[in-house]
């Protein structure tokens, strides 16, 4: 007697995929609303953020009439808006005058800061600590409470009013906040590497320049971007020293001019301001790994 046994027959691909497809969908649309759940926050801010810019970017390409209205989209696009801008008298001035005042400030006060930093980071004196205090202390004091006395020693004693200079120069001696934030980087940095620097020959300063340096990339990087970005939008500054003389306006206070003189045309104040944002938009867009590592690194070590 011979028994009969029933195997089931094997499942094709197609087979395979039937049973698959839906649920391979669901795992999909749950993926996805997962991924909105947990990002919809970021998403809000960041709309949050881009719609201003958005804003200001279309109305700077409107007609002056449209401008008015509430209209939200362009019905015409008028690049030639940013042409007039650059077309008005001084404002490639002040463009140039906010540029001196940018860069010359960023590296007097990196140039600066970097070896009272280093000092303060790896020296081991008397009163260290005290001298670190005292810097500390300088940035709780606000510019507005020493302004009339220096006003006056750049005016009467040195007569650099009406310039930028009597804003660059100080930058020469050293900034509190960038001193803090190099100090706060050079922390980081093994005491080991420095020692080895000193056992090879090399003094402090060749140690700072070829060893501490090239190693405090993103800090100087940081304090840098910083720096910059506070020089490119200084509006009391350039107010209280260079207010007499417009040869010298910088784009952050000539823009209020500006404004006052187009005070009906939106387009071409909106444009302007698209053109004094650009360079710092630009600039972090192209630094910001540099920033945000030198950012993320300081305060490791106290």
């Amino acid at each position: 007697m011979t028994t009969t046994t029933l195997t089931a027959p094997p499942a094709t691909a197609a087979g395979r995929t039937r049973d698959r497809g839906p649920d391979a969908a669901r795992h999909r649309r749950k993926q996805i609303l997962n991924w909105i759940a947990v990002h919809s926050v970021a998403l809000a801010l960041a709309l949050f953020f881009v719609l201003p810019f958005v804003f200001v970017f279309l109305t700077s390409v409107m007609s002056d009439g449209q401008a008015l209205s509430g209209d939200l989209w362009p019905t015409s696009w008028h690049w030639s808006n940013y042409s007039t801008v650059f077309h008005t008298p001084g404002f490639l001035t002040w463009w140039r005058n906010s540029l001196v005042y940018a860069v010359l400030g960023t590296v007097f006060t990196v140039c600066s800061s970097v070896p009272v930093a280093y000092a303060l980071a790896k020296f081991r004196f008397r009163g260290r600590r005290t001298a670190m205090i005292l810097v500390i202390s300088t940035m709780m004091l606000p510019p507005q409470v020493i302004i009339i006395p220096m006003y006056l020693v750049w005016a009467q004693q040195f007569h650099l009013s009406g310039s930028l200079w009597p804003l660059i120069i100080p930058m020469a001696f050293g900034d509190a906040y960038s001193i803090f934030l190099l100090r706060q980087f050079l922390l980081t940095i093994p005491q080991e590497y420095i020692e080895s620097a000193k056992v090879d020959g090399c003094g402090e300063l060749r140690t700072l320049l070829k060893i501490v340096v090239p190693m405090a990339k993103p800090g100087i990087a940081a304090v840098a971007l910083f720096q910059f970005f506070y020089c490119w939008n200084d509006y009391f500054g350039p107010q209280i020293y260079a207010a007499q003389n417009p040869g010298a306006w910088t784009l952050s206070y000539g823009l209020e001019s500006f404004k006052s003189a187009h005070s009906v045309n939106w387009n071409l104040t909106m444009a302007a301001t698209l053109l004094v944002m650009a360079p710092v938009i630009i600039v972090f867009f192209f630094a910001q790994k540099a920033f945000v590592e030198g950012v993320t690194l300081t305060g490791v070590k106290g």
